[in-house]
């Protein structure tokens, strides 16, 4: 009966008879403080967003870690990649040299960004940076150049054997392997050889022939011969003057029963290769046979 009465007071449908009954029976209190309990109790504010995103995070942490390699090692290559095209491009950017090579039987014109003229002689090659032109005049050379310096600051042809500097004047330079000369024929310039400082006025001239130097007279305001299509020595070995040769005629040269040490005083033509075969061998009284771009020169008594 009680269980009944309880229902019905929870849901207030008890008439007044079975309240008093009811309220009369030793569990009444009981369920009264019950009830009166629940009513004070308050539920905490619930926030339904709130509630998914700590789920997601809950499931997020508890999810295992995966790293992937593969999409790394790419980005560390176009990073790599990146930085190199940047640190060429710097590179480039502050260097930005002038380059000028010429071949055998080859000769160029270059006028420079101060309008100084050089002339650049066959298999040589020269280079200078333009972006810095202006604060440093400085040419790299191999091989040989003819220089009509104009008026300025320092100008400085650097070789890996010697150094020419001057402030404006004309003069020449070749570097080869072995040889080294440097001939002024206006003004005065200054040639640093071994950590020597030497100075040429105009009508001088400084070589160096495998260490051994030595110093000479030219006419002044002149020019070397080769800008004349010719190649002229003074007291040069002979396999110094074959190698011009090959160079100006664009020839392979061979030898037999010859010395090629020995020194020759001459000159011979840059454009003409009968005759400028002829002007070497008749004064060594040796012989030469030409076939096609190969020249055999050889003694009496080779066969």
């Amino acid at each position: 009966m009680q269980e009944n009465y309880l229902a019905k007071w929870l849901n207030n449908e008890l008439t007044d008879a079975e309240f008093k009954e009811f309220k009369q029976s030793e569990a009444y209190a009981t369920y009264k403080k019950i009830m009166d309990s629940s009513e004070r109790i308050e539920a905490p504010d619930y926030n339904v967003e709130e509630a998914w995103a700590q789920l997601g995070e809950r499931r997020a942490q508890k999810r295992p870690k995966v790293v992937s390699i593969t999409p790394f090692k790419s980005f560390l290559r176009i990073a790599a990649a990146v930085a190199v095209l940047l640190a060429g491009s710097y590179f480039y950017l502050n260097t930005l040299d002038g380059t000028i090579t010429t071949q055998y039987a080859e000769s160029k014109e270059i006028m420079l960004p101060d309008s100084s003229e050089v002339i650049l002689n066959s298999d040589s090659h020269l280079s200078y940076s333009e972006k810095n032109w202006d604060e440093e005049r400085n040419i790299s050379l191999k091989g040989e150049a003819f220089f009509k310096v104009a008026k300025g600051k320092k100008f400085t042809v650097s070789t890996d054997q010697g150094a020419v500097s001057v402030l404006g004047t004309q003069f020449n330079v070749e570097n080869r392997k072995g040889f080294f000369e440097a001939t002024c024929y206006e003004g005065i310039v200054s040639v640093t050889y071994n950590g020597k400082e030497i100075i040429l006025p105009a009508g001088n001239s400084f070589l160096s022939v495998n260490g051994k130097i030595t110093q000479s007279k030219v006419a002044v305001n002149t020019t070397p011969s080769w800008l004349n299509n010719e190649s002229t020595f003074k007291s040069i070995p002979l396999s110094y003057v074959f190698n011009e040769f090959e160079r100006q005629h664009n020839t392979t040269i061979e030898t037999k029963n010859i010395d090629t040490a020995q020194l020759f005083t001459g000159t011979f033509s840059n454009t003409d290769k009968e005759l400028a075969l002829r002007s070497i061998s008749v004064p060594l009284q040796i012989k030469f046979k030409l076939e096609g771009n190969k020249v055999l020169f050889y003694g009496e008594s080779a066969p």
